[in-house]
């Protein structure tokens, strides 16, 4: 049994949902999102509860289950809360700031970084060493934070590089004489 897959999704005021076949859309105040699931599970919406349940018990239909039920409560929250990742930047000369839709990085390369912000998704930089990713889509902003970081990953024996906020580098001790 699908232990997050048992659990219906609640939608809070101002969110509602309708199923038509196998697509769900849900429209809440930031945006409108759908999702179509597979045929191995049944979408259903009473109530204000999104509840999703398998069609047989095969290992598909279990794995569609839980993870058909976490991609609708995710857009729940996203189309309500909105989803926020955090990055900062660390080293000597390495700032960042916005210019329109691009994202403007010195990352102490030979040449500044420019990185086209996609449809959907608010980046701020608030202080030259600090990013913010927002959006309604989950993966969306975690795919960006992480292209973001992957410019210049933190190195572990300075701790130079973009990082997660609530990330911990793990920090080498350097050469001995």
């Amino acid at each position: 049994m699908s232990r997050i897959g048992k659990k219906p999704v609640e939608l809070p005021s101002g969110v509602s949902a309708a199923v038509s076949g196998q697509t769900i859309e849900i429209k809440g105040p930031k945006d409108t999102q759908s999702f179509t699931a597979t045929d191995d599970v049944t979408l259903t919406v009473e109530d204000n509860i999104v509840t999703v349940t398998p069609r047989g018990s095969s290992k598909r239909a279990r794995q569609q289950w839980g993870m058909s039920r976490t991609v609708i409560g995710n857009m729940v929250t996203g189309v309500s809360a909105g989803f926020k990742k955090e990055l900062e930047i660390n080293g000597v000369g390495y700032r960042a700031q916005m210019q329109g839709t691009t994202l403007k990085l010195s990352l102490g390369l030979s040449h500044e970084v420019n990185f086209e912000v996609p449809a959907g998704i608010t980046v701020t930089a608030p202080k030259p060493t600090v990013i913010i990713v927002e959006g309604t889509d989950n993966q969306l902003v975690g795919q960006v934070a992480a292209n973001i970081r992957e410019w210049r990953k933190p190195e572990p024996y300075k701790g130079k590089g973009i990082k997660y906020k609530d990330e911990y580098i793990f920090r080498k001790e350097g050469k001995k004489k």
